[in-house]
């Protein structure tokens, strides 16, 4: 299949591009570069400069390389950020998005991947989270996810649009070829691991009091890897003939793991010690938050393959190790 990724420069969406080339499709990264690596991009994926809201570049893309579908993955995802310039979220992650859907419906490409987030629940009513659950987003990044996967509802019912919603827990890990390198870096396992390789003097955790085995939030940790087979399923499940669009959680399930197991797990990976200063709760952190992902299971298939903790922070690790400076060098 002929399929263009958005924001395929970035963390996740290298990761895909990478699981697409290595599956024989035909795979074109659109990416602005703002968040994203070129040096992210994997061999075997041809790579355009653009901007969602050039929607002259984005339609000669999807024209010229005869795209069949579109994995969306470009969007900002700073949840503190969002709270601080919610506009800015909006015009990126809904504006710009829109331009994408008509611009899709110019060229006849009706299928469509979202990348969204759990962050549509917002604060869990229950354990472990299902996708019938309230959405009740609780930040701008949460509401601007939600708003697209209204207009993907409502392009569905007057365009004829097929989508596939996967709402992300945690990833973490890394490929052989391609890991995290945030800047500012916001997740757990690389900032111990930053912590464990002398790239910063502790990891901080946001409050020791939650009700919780050891006060330290639970989180449902997702190997990128894994998430990335989601994205192929998912393509497969929307041929020509599909008329159903769906919505999938994604993650591990079970307990899920606290903060303070990922940082001792990572002393245990890296051999070093990871100083640890505590710090006030975050607003709008729950307690904890926990993916039920028996859907995509049972109607796709889906079995990630990496789900213990040890070997997601191995592999990320092993990244940092072989990119000290990310992919600046």
């Amino acid at each position: 299949m002929r399929v263009l990724v958005t924001g395929g420069a970035g963390y996740i969406g290298s990761v895909v591009t990478e699981e697409l080339v290595n599956d024989g499709h035909e795979v074109v990264v659109y990416d602005n570069l703002v968040k994203g690596h070129r040096q992210a991009v994997v061999a075997g994926a041809t790579f355009v400069k653009g901007d969602l809201l050039d929607a002259a570049t984005l339609r000669q893309t999807l024209k010229d390389r005869r795209i069949e579908a579109v994995i969306h993955m470009a969007a900002y995802s700073l949840v503190g950020e969002s709270c601080e310039q919610p506009s800015k979220y909006y015009q990126n992650n809904v504006v710009a998005s829109l331009v994408l859907l008509d611009t899709m419906r110019e060229c006849d490409v009706s299928r469509i991947v979202f990348s969204s987030t759990a962050a549509t629940y917002g604060e869990p009513v229950s354990q472990p989270i299902y996708e019938t659950a309230p959405n009740n987003p609780t930040n701008p990044y949460g509401e601007s996810k939600l708003a697209f996967e209204r207009a993907m509802y409502w392009s569905e019912r007057a365009h004829g649009l097929k989508y596939v919603s996967l709402r992300y827990f945690n990833a973490a890990g890394a490929s052989e070829n391609c890991g995290e390198d945030h800047d500012p870096e916001s997740h757990i396992i690389p900032i111990a691991l930053q912590a464990a390789a002398g790239k910063r003097p502790h990891v901080e955790i946001y409050g020791d009091d939650y009700p919780t085995p050891d006060g330290t939030c639970l989180r449902d940790y997702i190997h990128v890897i894994d998430l990335a087979r989601a994205h192929i399923l998912a393509l497969g499940a929307m041929s020509p003939m599909s008329n159903v669009s769906r919505i999938y959680n994604l993650g591990c399930g079970g307990d899920g793991y606290s903060v303070r197991e990922v940082i001792e797990t990572a002393r245990q990976v890296t051999g070093k010690d990871i100083p640890v200063r505590i710090g006030p709760r975050r607003a709008g952190d729950p307690a904890t938050l926990i993916a039920s992902s028996d859907k995509i299971k049972r109607e796709l298939g889906w079995q990630p393959q990496y789900q213990d903790l040890r070997v997601i922070i191995e592999s990320a690790w092993r990244w940092m190790l072989a990119h000290p400076h990310g992919y600046a060098e």
